[in-house]
């Protein structure tokens, strides 16, 4: 059904279901007949992926953010590369968890003050943003919660606390206004099918107003 690539991110602060909403988006289109790719950020190629167990896992304080500004982008770089840019070439659907919009936040501004190194960068080796970006919305201190209650070993931005994932969640609705022309932002606090509902209806609406 897809003759346009289309490029789609999901972002948010830690916990605010996001992953759950892009694995769902993707079922969804799939049983639409749409050919779609899902893929996350950190990671999504094989060298991103080694390039994300570096930066996630570990103690919180392991890497500066300039030198977490230098992974990310290389990780980014391959990513878009070997995955993402063919799939949008050859009429895919990619669904990424995550892109450069929570490079912003994380090393642009939450962990310091590199927003404006974070957009050269980005245009020097990047130079596309996503079509349409999804940003789930959530209380931090909930946020926080549910991405702590999962046990995991990439905990590393997690263990920095509430205070940071508070920033997080002013700046990605920052982002919101100033990207307004390819952002939606959903509130995540309900039921992850009343959520995923209304990514449907965003994603129905942009796929068939772009072709």
């Amino acid at each position: 059904m897809t003759s346009k690539g289309h490029f789609i991110t999901f972002e948010g602060i830690d916990g605010s279901g996001k992953s759950t909403q892009a694995r769902m988006l993707a079922d969804h289109l799939r049983a639409q007949g749409h050919d779609v790719i899902l893929t996350r950020e950190p990671g999504g190629s094989p060298g991103a992926e080694e390039i994300r167990a570096l930066v996630l896992q570990g103690d919180p304080d392991r890497w500066s953010a300039e030198t977490e500004l230098l992974l990310f982008t290389a990780a980014r770089r391959d990513h878009m590369e070997r995955l993402i840019q063919p799939a949008i070439d050859k009429g895919q659907i990619v669904i990424c968890d995550r892109f450069a919009d929570s490079t912003r936040m994380y090393q642009g501004l939450s962990r310091g003050d590199l927003r404006a190194k974070v957009d050269t960068l980005h245009t020097l080796m990047i130079g596309r943003e996503p079509d349409l970006t999804l940003l789930i919305d959530m209380d931090p201190a909930t946020g926080l919660a549910r991405a702590k209650g999962r046990q995991g070993t990439e905990e590393r931005f997690e263990d920095f606390g509430t205070e940071l994932q508070e920033k997080m969640r002013a700046g990605f609705l920052s982002l919101a206004s100033e990207f307004a022309h390819r952002f939606q932002t959903l509130d995540g606090a309900r039921d992850m099918d009343a959520v995923a509902h209304d990514v449907r209806r965003v994603v129905a609406r942009h796929l068939s107003s772009s072709g």
